[in-house]
């Protein structure tokens, strides 16, 4: 990509309508947006959540699986925001939206018990055993997941790096959190449920190189805040 059109990008995302940006330090409520996401909607439908969304496939995927369901695509990086809200204009998704934000600053942008599902396909592993508080799944973001979860929200997980799925694994026995859904490898599958037939950009690339992709959905609501 030239390195003309990442500054204009960022520009056009400020005044697209499916597009809401904060600064890390900012509070959600201040921003008018913390547990006020029906009125952006401008409905009362579940609100699912995709982290480090990229260009929101998964996101854009299940809004135009379930038009009775909000999506929200949360990332950082605003070229790829650009691309997941062009194209849901473009597709005329009216229950996407996406939020460039910092994960770990969630708890500003949703009001306790605003989220209904959370979804991470694919996120950074953090290799670095230095790094591992950032990995999406340390027990740091899943007390704030607890936070803004529903009583039975899930929170759904695909990866193809043994060392985030093995840590992950480790986290949910450490504390007792009840899994779900588990699938160690989804292509020993014969059938799997539909939303899981999704596959984005990194899933494609993970597949064709023959990685083993591993899934596995758990209940987080009150496990840390009980």
């Amino acid at each position: 990509m030239s390195r003309y059109k990442k500054p204009e990008r960022y520009r056009q995302i400020l005044t697209m309508p499916n597009v809401t940006q904060l600064q890390h330090y900012q509070q959600g409520d201040h921003a008018g947006i913390r547990g006020n996401w029906h009125r952006i909607f401008g409905n009362g439908n579940p609100l699912t959540l995709e982290l480090a969304c990229g260009k929101g496939e998964y996101s854009l995927a299940l809004a135009s699986r379930c038009p009775d369901q909000n999506f929200i695509g949360i990332d950082i990086k605003g070229d790829r925001i650009w691309k997941g809200a062009t194209r849901a204009l473009s597709e005329k998704l009216h229950n996407v939206h996406f939020l460039r934000a910092r994960i770990d600053h969630i708890c500003n942008y949703f009001a306790d018990q605003e989220v209904s599902g959370i979804w991470i396909p694919f996120p950074d592993p953090y290799l670095r055993k230095s790094k591992k508080r950032k990995r999406l799944t340390h027990p740091v973001f899943l007390e704030r997941y607890s936070r803004v979860m529903v009583p039975g929200g899930l929170v759904h997980l695909k990866t193809d790096s043994d060392l985030l799925y093995d840590f992950t694994m480790e986290t949910l026995e450490r504390y007792d959190i009840p899994i779900r859904h588990h699938i160690p490898d989804l292509s020993a599958c014969e059938s799997i449920p539909d939303y899981l037939d999704i596959r984005t950009y990194y899933e494609e690339q993970h597949r064709a190189a023959g990685r083993t992709i591993r899934y596995v959905c758990f209940q987080i609501h009150g496990i840390f805040n009980a």
